[in-house]
């Protein structure tokens, strides 16, 4: 990864409720945008900071908390981050299940992705190659 940034990293605080998501999402999609970032990683990039922030929601933003999203634009790759307060470390569920898909399509999609602690909680991050 190269670790100098193309230009202005970018961020947003979300409470903890459903229209967050889609706002993220389209939080996203200007970042993007402004970036240039275009073809295949774009609508990967959007999926999965959908996928991430309904995680994060879901099981990792205790009530009456939020999440951060931070995105990074690096020269060859962006990187997606969600900050949440919550415990565990999360894990691909099995495709068969009713519920859990969400870290599988990222780990299909995003060239790499990880889980690391903080205090409190935990940032799940995944990157994207510029190129697609």
């Amino acid at each position: 990864m190269n670790t100098e940034t193309t230009t202005t990293a970018r961020e947003r605080f979300y409470r903890r409720e459903r229209r967050s998501v889609p706002a993220a999402r389209e939080f996203t999609r200007a970042a993007l945008t402004d970036w240039g970032v275009t073809g295949d990683p774009y609508d990967d990039v959007l999926l999965c900071v959908s996928e991430l922030a309904t995680n994060a929601l879901l099981h990792g933003v205790p009530p009456g908390r939020g999440f951060l999203l931070r995105l990074l634009p690096y020269e060859d790759e962006v990187r997606v981050e969600v900050h949440d307060s919550g415990d565990g470390s999360p894990q691909v569920a099995d495709v068969r299940g009713e519920s859990g898909r969400g870290l599988f399509l990222v780990e299909a999609l995003a060239g790499k992705w990880g889980v690391e602690e903080r205090d409190p909680g935990k940032t799940v991050w995944c990157t994207f190659s510029r190129r697609g």
